[in-house]
């Protein structure tokens, strides 16, 4: 009895860690694009109103750095919360591709 709930106390504590870690992906996340739409938003009409046209606007790197290198750290976040599971290749990719393509080839010979 005491062991079932020392593991259901683990299972709780794991479980409650990992929405702490989502919650704090999305926040992050959300933070991101309002605190880039806010400083590209002051960027642009900066520039708009140094009579830039709208060509050397978009063109300016400044608009877009701190989207690309905020970004990528915004991506390594993601990755650490879900992992490379979450992009598909978990342990068993490569053998569901295999059954997925064979199963293709034989759809394939069928249709012959």
């Amino acid at each position: 009895m005491m062991e079932s709930d020392f593991m259901q106390e683990q299972a709780y504590i794991k479980a409650k860690k990992r929405v702490k870690d989502i919650k704090g992906f999305y926040i992050h996340l959300m933070v991101y694009v309002l605190v880039n739409v806010f400083l590209s938003g002051i960027i642009i009409f900066g520039l708009s109103q140094s009579g830039d046209s709208f060509n050397e606007i978009t063109s300016n790197f400044g608009v877009y750095s701190t989207w690309v290198f905020w970004g990528i750290g915004v991506f390594f976040h993601w990755l650490g919360v879900f992992g490379f599971k979450s992009l598909g290749l978990g342990t068993d990719w490569e053998e569901r591709k295999i059954k997925e393509l064979m199963d293709k080839e034989d759809q394939a010979r069928k249709n012959l």
